[in-house]
């Protein structure tokens, strides 16, 4: 279940953020992960593909990197759109 509720932060987060840029397509989106987020960098993908169907982030490449500085939080480093 945390997990889900991370992925559900971030995806209302970027979609923000393509919403304020008027945005048609999120294409990358580069995150920090914490190591108490129990995300590996492909355990991360893979949600994040579950996630993102059916969104303007569907499709989009994910560059994730654990970083044991972050604790238990994602942080969002950039939102690529079109």
């Amino acid at each position: 279940m945390h997990e889900r509720a991370l992925m559900n932060d971030v995806m209302r987060k970027i979609e923000q953020v393509a919403a304020d840029e008027g945005a048609e397509r999120i294409v990358r989106v580069s995150v920090r992960l914490g190591p108490l987020t129990h995300f590996t960098a492909d355990h991360f993908r893979e949600h994040f593909a579950d996630a993102s169907l059916g969104t303007l982030a569907e499709g989009a490449e994910v560059d994730a990197v654990v970083d044991a500085s972050r604790g238990d939080d994602v942080l969002i480093e950039s939102v690529e759109v079109l």
